[in-house]
């Protein structure tokens, strides 16, 4: 999957690359959360991704971790 919007030198990961997220914004909407990626990933800020191609990407934000002695 070609990165469209990708002029950055070196180019960013594609869409289909296991690093995709390392792409550089190109559109951010903090009050809406979500940005969009230079590869065409939509990012939204509970780590959930929408790729190019349709599919979707569950979130997969860490879990935090609560002691056992609390």
């Amino acid at each position: 999957m070609p990165t469209t919007n990708c002029g950055h030198q070196p180019s960013c990961p594609t869409a289909d690359s296991a690093d995709r997220e390392a792409a550089q914004p190109v559109a951010h909407r903090p009050e809406q959360g979500w940005s969009l990626l230079c590869n065409g990933v939509l990012l939204f800020e509970d780590t959930g991704e929408l790729l190019p191609d349709g599919q979707v990407i569950a979130p997969h934000k860490a879990t935090p971790r609560i002691p056992a002695w609390t």
